[in-house]
């Protein structure tokens, strides 16, 4: 079998199983498992899979613009953020994260509630000024302007200081053996904070995000209490967060 046609079956077969381990490669390919390294070295160089110890893991595609994501699927994103808001109770804090699918909970907020919102994003606290009922606290930083959040470690300390009663995190891998991970340093620390902050966190996650792997990992599964996706996900596909006592809600 030639390098090209090795490499594609490897491919295929990781989109097949969700994962892959170098020695059952080596077996089935009827190769050297240095040969297999070699591979899954090249492959995650390219940008095809995210190597991990003894294998890989599908690799999330790095994330375009933050106004292009806002065109993205934006019902499915509403209707996750929906789900979420049902997890709020009145007078509580919640630390609410950047991205698009976590700006949609702020933008459908009802007009009665009455929360304090802490968010590093301020597209998120712009869509909160005028909400009648609800204080805003703006974390500061570094524009981190691909994501449109606050970095830094200014933001890291202002969140060490916080004691939530929810995060609302926004989620860019989250894989069952991984946990979550994202594609910037900065971001994965600051996030990290976040959860350290909040007594329960809910990850909002669309179903391309799930069993996927990047670079910088933020925290194991077990961070989390709940996680917020799409009805279309599969028992199979949630059923290893489920077996860690993750909440499951299904929009």
């Amino acid at each position: 079998m030639l390098t090209a046609e090795r490499r594609r079956s490897i491919l295929q077969i990781l989109q097949r199983e969700g994962k892959v381990y170098a020695s059952e490669l080596s077996k089935l390919l009827q190769v050297s498992e240095d040969t297999i390294r070699r591979d899954l070295r090249e492959l995650d160089v390219a940008g095809e899979l995210q190597r991990v110890h003894g294998g890989a893991l599908p690799r999330s595609q790095a994330p375009v613009s933050f106004i292009e994501r806002q065109r993205q699927a934006p019902g499915v994103k509403a209707a996750i953020a929906q789900a979420a808001i049902r997890l709020i109770r009145q007078d509580q804090i919640i630390i609410l994260d950047g991205g698009t699918t976590p700006l949609q909970v702020a933008q459908h907020l009802p007009p009665d509630l009455r929360i304090t919102v802490i968010t590093h994003s301020p597209p998120v606290a712009l869509a909160l000024a005028e909400h009648p009922m609800i204080e805003v606290i703006v974390i500061g930083g570094k524009l981190y302007k691909h994501e449109l959040v606050s970095v830094g470690a200014a933001t890291v300390e202002a969140f060490r200081h916080i004691r939530a009663d929810l995060c609302f995190l926004g989620i860019g891998s989250i894989h069952p053996k991984v946990g979550i991970s994202t594609f910037d340093l900065e971001e994965a620390t600051v996030k990290r904070a976040m959860i350290a902050s909040a007594a329960e966190v809910v990850a909002l996650t669309p179903a391309e995000k799930l069993g996927m792997a990047a670079p910088y990992i933020i925290g194991p599964l077990s961070d989390l209490t709940h996680l917020v996706t799409e009805r279309s996900v599969s028992n199979e596909v949630l059923a290893p967060y489920r077996t860690l006592g993750i909440s499951i809600v299904q929009a």
